[in-house]
């Protein structure tokens, strides 16, 4: 004989959406930027749908029971396109939670006896609360994914190659460099030698909060791979704070052109390249 709480829950499952959504929609903290009233609805029917459907007298007990495969798919999908939306892992949780509530109220309303509504009811809380860490650990998996990427968004802008002259390149540097993003750097300034053909690059360092003997390290690899790719390499930025680490630490860079602005090291760039600027008087033809 079928399960009183899952006979209960097939045979009232329009009632229990109905519940469900308005139980999400009266929620404070609802979206509704992020996701139409349309899309939450559609949401909530396909997992209950599946939900109710993969309810059986051999799992109702048992939350990890593979017929349950097919609710945790659509709860991972959810939670992970709720944490690329933006949704909060708060606001994601309460889209499980409230099914948990909509669930309860029906049964509560539909089974008299105390003792089996007590039964009935700790199996479903079971299967929900097993279902809402699902949904947590979904969501971090996908926000995870989110920062990962963001992050390598903003490694590719904060270290743009920038072509100053013909033959000359330029590197700032903004913020704390390490390994990962010296391999960003490293790649992205050989590569545009490359494209450029250029024979000078310039790293410059006044975005550099601090320099220690690893960010030390890590530049003098940055010029090790310039050289190899036949181009010399210039350190500007160089504060009197950084020389004095720079000395305390004992790092040697007297193989390393360095100067104390971008405007110096252009001045050396340009008289490496034997070029010469001179200004100009107004209403003197140019050459």
């Amino acid at each position: 004989m079928k399960n009183e709480a899952i006979k209960i829950l097939q045979r009232k499952k329009k009632n229990i959406l109905e519940n469900w959504v308005k139980f999400q929609l009266a929620d404070e903290g609802l979206r509704d930027d992020l996701m139409s009233n349309d899309d939450l609805r559609s949401q909530s029917e396909e997992l209950l749908n599946s939900f109710v459907a993969s309810l059986s007298d051999a799992n109702i007990d048992t939350a990890d029971n593979t017929a349950f495969e097919p609710v945790t798919d659509i709860l991972g999908a959810i939670s992970i396109t709720r944490a690329k939306q933006g949704f909060t892992p708060r606001e994601t949780g309460n889209f499980v939670f409230s099914l948990k509530d909509a669930l309860m109220d029906v049964m509560q309303q539909e089974i008299k006896d105390p003792q089996e509504l007590y039964m009935q009811s700790v199996k479903i809380h079971k299967l929900i609360d097993h279902f809402t860490v699902h949904t947590f650990e979904t969501f971090i998996k996908g926000r995870e994914e989110v920062i990962l990427r963001q992050t390598d968004e903003i490694s590719e802008i904060s270290t743009p190659v920038i072509q100053v002259w013909d033959g000359i390149l330029a590197l700032p540097i903004i913020g704390t460099l390490d390994s990962a993003r010296t391999q960003v750097v490293m790649e992205n300034l050989l590569q545009k030698i490359v494209e450029t053909g250029s024979s000078i690059a310039i790293l410059d360092i006044s975005g550099v909060p601090a320099v220690d003997s690893l960010v030390a390290q890590h530049l003098i690899k940055t010029v090790s791979a310039t050289r190899l790719m036949g181009a010399e390499c210039i350190i500007s930025g160089i504060r009197p704070e950084i020389a004095q680490t720079v000395v305390h630490l004992g790092i040697d860079l007297t193989d390393v052109i360095t100067k104390s602005s971008l405007a110096s090291a252009l001045k050396s760039a340009f008289g490496m390249l034997q070029l010469q600027v001179s200004r100009v008087k107004m209403g003197q033809p140019l050459i």
